[in-house]
């Protein structure tokens, strides 16, 4: 069989060579960072080769800026994982959207129940006396089969390199972790890692503290809120302070100004648009958001906000949001439906449709239902103007040709949608959306925004 070496030191089978996990750049950090889903990561690193890697969130990035040979670290490692929702926001900056947040809390755990069934062994290292084993014996429990090769703490037990190195391969460890905190864990794999007879070895940050229980996790509520870091700060407020108030700030401001720099002026000029149109619209129809929330609340049973998958810029997938028009079930009761459309193409529309509530007949009539995507263009999902937001299972049925819709972010309105928007065929919608993806600009979006009050008024189109 033909071998591929991964520039990692052993050859492998050439039908591991696709196995390599992809990334994206990120301009507005200028870091390359793993875009994959967590078993794709966990596959990966698994595999035969050997592979040093890292975590970077808003913390490492800041602490890179100012320390040259941690980044001289971070730029030798194999992986690098992105971490936090600092990373995602700065991401979004420049329209692009990271697979998964990557944080090691929730991977490696991942990782080690996959290595216990393939028989690999890991070794503890660092964390205050004590840590490692309770971490240790927490993993134990916690991963059937798993095999602890070894611990040392982080403190007396990382004075001596030498004796870290000769007991971690003694051990016969075939995974390492170390905890001794950002930038010191990096360095000391940087420095150290060629001498390890480990073929994967990882820098975890406070994973240890986490699984031993001397820091509480965020409750899964928090954690789905992408707020664990004010849980994190509410427990330790003057050592962490610094960290997450005046630290995320300045990570921030430095990941807008590379966005900036990296944006097109017309992209930026688009941008502020979006900005300034849609925060001016949320504070100013706040009385008319709040009416409508009780108005649908009153009618029927279920939630003020519909959520959704849609497709965006380049294909990306995003979570739309819309005031609910609709019964709770749906989803469920579309496919049931479809042959009743009164549109053309693959884009489902019916004047009446069963599903839709009271309220949802006046909401739709003059698209208040559409208004909570304000929130979609100030998160930088959408536009204000672009075309409308497909479905998947629409893209999926896309004929090649309208396949070049999705090179521009989607909107709120656009031309289809101030020229008539149901009444019009899909075909028709798809060329004008094409017309306008190749001559936009910031007077043709003013206009388009202008002639959209005309549109709710008329109601044309809207059922």
């Amino acid at each position: 069989m033909k071998h591929i070496n991964f520039g990692f030191g052993t050859p492998v089978p050439a039908a591991l060579k696709m196995q390599r996990l992809p990334t994206k750049k990120i301009p507005a950090l200028g870091l390359d960072l793993v875009d994959a889903t967590p078993d794709q990561v966990v596959s990966v690193l698994l595999a035969p080769g050997r592979r040093r890697s890292f975590f970077i969130n808003a913390h490492c990035f800041n602490v890179l800026r100012r320390d040259s040979d941690y980044s001289d670290a971070v730029a030798a490692a194999d992986v690098v994982l992105p971490d936090g929702i600092g990373v995602e926001l700065a991401a979004r900056m420049t329209a692009d959207r990271l697979t998964a947040n990557l944080n090691g809390t929730d991977l490696v755990p991942h990782l080690l129940k996959e290595a216990a069934r393939m028989g690999k062994s890991v070794f503890l290292f660092g964390g205050a006396p004590g840590t490692a084993e309770a971490a240790a014996n927490r993993l134990i429990r916690s991963i059937p089969g798993l095999c602890v090769a070894g611990t040392r703490d982080g403190f007396n037990g990382a004075s001596d390199p030498d004796a870290v190195i000769k007991q971690i391969n003694e051990s016969g460890a075939d995974i390492v972790l170390v905890a001794l905190g950002v930038p010191l864990q990096e360095l000391w794999l940087h420095k150290h890692a060629h001498r390890l007879d480990a073929p994967l070895t990882m820098a975890v940050g406070a994973l240890f503290d986490f699984l031993a229980g001397s820091v509480s996790r965020a409750p899964k509520w928090v954690r789905r809120a992408r707020m664990e870091w004010i849980w994190r700060l509410a427990q330790e407020p003057k050592r962490l302070a610094k960290r997450y108030l005046v630290g995320n700030a300045t990570f921030l401001a430095h990941a807008a100004k590379g966005a900036v720099l990296q944006m097109p002026v017309a992209a930026m000029q688009r941008r502020f648009l979006d900005i300034t149109v849609s925060a001016t619209a949320l504070v100013a129809l706040s009385p008319l958001l709040a009416i409508t929330a009780l108005a649908i609340k009153a009618d029927s049973r279920g939630p003020v906000l519909f959520k959704q998958k849609r497709v965006g810029l380049n294909g990306n997938s995003f979570t739309i949001f819309k005031f609910r028009s609709m019964a709770q079930d749906a989803e469920k009761r579309r496919d049931g439906l479809i042959a009743t459309s009164d549109r053309e193409g693959v884009c489902f529309k019916s004047r009446t449709d069963p599903r839709v509530t009271r309220v949802g007949r006046i909401i739709r009539r003059f698209s208040i239902d559409e208004l909570p995507q304000i929130l979609n263009v100030l998160r930088g999902d959408m536009a204000i103007v672009g075309p409308r937001p497909a479905l998947p299972c629409e893209v999926s049925e896309y004929p090649s040709r309208a396949l070049g819709r999705l090179a521009v972010k989607p909107g709120i309105t656009g031309l289809w949608q101030v020229s008539g928007r149901a009444t019009i065929g899909f075909d028709q919608m798809v060329e004008m959306d094409l017309s306008y993806a190749a001559s936009r600009n910031l007077l043709l979006d003013l206009v388009l925004i202008l002639k959209t009050f005309g549109a709710v008024t008329s109601g044309r189109g809207a059922y």
